[in-house]
């Protein structure tokens, strides 16, 4: 599986992103060995979408995801908001998303299904109107979707942890929501660090979302890189493997021990675990 690294385009106060320095950070997460990159973008609008296309073609590097969440951090921005308005405004944003992933999609080597486009935090929080919240987020998502599938790129719904939202923990509840959706544009992101929070079993959990599995970030118990925590990352790859997963494997992880180190545990744990469990295959 391919490996790519979380990349903010701007300043965040999101702490779990190994670099934060924008288009200088693109040209290190070549040099480390990355297959691709993830962009962490607040405002589509500010991006130069066609020299960032460009500049990624050039270094081989093929953008993989877009992630949207400091649109919620920075600006409470929500799907799932109370306020019509703040309503409107997230689906409108994850519009400009998704007009920014169709132009990064032209990059040689992106993934088949697209660049996916990542509801994660900018879902916002069900809170007291958890009975319209998932109704919320279907009349946002709609049109969303139908530009995404316009466009031929993806948007994946990510379960997020107790502690950062009460609504869509689980990979269950999010398989359901997107059940009832159906596109098949639509799928799931597993977040390794999330699932260690909120599920029994990662590798059951991987196996219910298999036929809508679009994207997996890596990150270990602790949010730092693979390697650094208490998860089997062995066992996580095995089961990715036996679902048929065959896309990319994206770190989201704290800066630890610095920027450099952290990418640096995750090309080379995650390289010598496939390594491993290759090897293993050709004896057996």
């Amino acid at each position: 599986m391919p490996l790519a690294l979380v990349v903010s385009l701007g300043a965040t106060t999101f702490d779990a992103v190994a670099m934060q320095d924008g288009w200088a950070a693109l040209d290190r997460v070549a040099v480390l060995g990355f297959d691709g990159v993830e962009l962490a973008v607040r405002d589509p609008r500010e991006v130069d979408g066609a020299r960032l296309r460009d500049h990624c073609a050039r270094l081989g590097l093929p953008v993989v995801a877009i992630g949207t969440g400091q649109a919620y951090l920075h600006e409470g921005l929500a799907l799932a908001a109370p306020e019509a308005g703040i309503r409107r405004a997230a689906s409108e944003r994850l519009r400009q998303h998704i007009g920014l992933a169709s132009i990064l999609n032209a990059i040689p080597g992106a993934p088949p299904a697209g660049v996916q486009v990542i509801v994660g935090l900018i879902r916002g929080k069900a809170g007291e109107a958890r009975a319209r919240a998932e109704t919320w987020l279907r009349e946002g998502l709609r049109p969303v979707l139908d530009a995404a599938g316009e466009a031929g790129v993806g948007v994946v719904i990510e379960p997020v942890n107790r502690y950062e939202t009460d609504f869509l923990n689980t990979v269950e509840e999010t398989v359901a929501v997107i059940e009832r959706m159906g596109p098949p544009h639509l799928g799931v992101l597993a977040d390794t660090f999330h699932m260690n929070i909120e599920e029994a079993s990662i590798e059951e959990s991987l196996r219910r979302a298999a036929p809508y599995l679009r994207h997996v970030h890596v990150a270990d118990s602790n949010r730092r890189a693979p390697g650094l925590g208490h998860l089997d990352f062995r066992r996580i790859l095995e089961t990715l493997q036996e679902v048929g997963y065959r896309g990319y494997l994206s770190a989201e992880t704290l800066p630890y021990p610095d920027p450099e180190g952290a990418a640096r545990q995750t090309v080379d744990y995650l390289r010598s675990l496939q390594a491993a469990i290759s090897g293993r295959r050709r004896i057996s």
